[in-house]
């Protein structure tokens, strides 16, 4: 297989951290997008663009903080035309599985004239060792809305494996793919997997969404990182949301990793233990 200039903006993020290591073990030339980078990748400043895409085949796309979030759409359109003029031959972009605004940003990857690729995920299993989750979860107390809500939890290594293909693989040109895990889970049977697995008594309280928006503003988190919070719990976690699809067999040739699975080797981190 012929070396290839890979591009992984948010190289350091969850699904791209996995796609960088797993192309490098493949030899292929890995630029990670990043502000800490050399040269620098910023989604805020567009001059940092052009010498990140320089000499670049194919580029995996995941944007900061979230499609669904304002600029986001003009942001992709202006990296997909300078993508484009740089000669990329490839773009395989991270969305959001039912996210309007994703869908959005994905129709302007479509037309932009190079070869793409459509990953949809759906919420992460890293959302509970790698993110908002995490938190909580040391501390012993989830407290979260939507708790009727069923997830079909993806794992982020699962969509690393399909991301490579799609970049390696021209077969996939021009497909859209809906990643979500085997199985579907309300947060209260999320956590209690975690509490297993973790050996430890985490305890689950439902909360209304205004109970859950009051408690992210004691904390004082950014208004901007609220915004993006209340839209995804109540666009994105909905019924409608829920279905399982079998894309990641489709690409992969394997099913999908289990909850359990992650949760079993997440605790074998260390990750959920606190700390003395």
């Amino acid at each position: 297989m012929k070396t290839k200039n890979m591009l992984v903006l948010g190289g350091k993020g969850k699904t791209g951290r996995r796609v960088a290591e797993r192309l490098s073990k493949l030899g292929h030339n890995v630029r990670i997008g990043s502000r800490t980078e050399n040269p620098p990748f910023d989604w805020e400043n567009p001059e940092t663009w052009a010498n990140v895409l320089e000499g670049i085949d194919m580029a995996y796309i995941t944007f900061q903080p979230d499609l669904a979030v304002p600029g986001a759409a003009k942001a992709i359109e202006e990296l997909a035309a300078m993508a484009v003029s740089a000669g990329l031959k490839k773009l395989v972009l991270l969305s959001g599985k039912g996210e309007k605004e994703a869908e959005h940003c994905e129709q302007i990857v479509k037309s932009s004239g190079v070869n793409w690729v459509i990953v949809r995920a759906s919420w992460f299993n890293q959302n509970f060792s790698e993110s908002f989750f995490l938190p909580p979860i040391l501390a012993g107390q989830v407290a979260l809305p939507k708790s009727e809500v069923l997830v079909p939890y993806i794992d982020a290594d699962d969509i690393a494996d399909v991301v490579v293909s799609a970049l390696l693989d021209d077969k996939h040109i021009g497909k859209t793919y809906q990643l979500t895990g085997p199985r579907q889970l309300t947060f209260e049977q999320a956590t209690k997997e975690i509490a297993k697995a973790a050996a430890r008594d985490i305890q689950f309280n439902a909360i209304s969404m205004d109970q859950y928006i009051a408690m992210l503003k004691e904390f004082k988190l950014p208004d901007n990182y609220i915004w993006l919070v209340n839209y995804l719990f109540t666009e994105v976690l909905v019924d409608s949301n829920s279905e399982i699809t079998h894309d990641v067999e489709l690409v992969l040739g394997r099913k999908a990793k289990d909850f359990s699975e992650y949760a079993r080797e997440t605790a074998l981190s260390g990750v959920w233990t606190p700390k003395p």
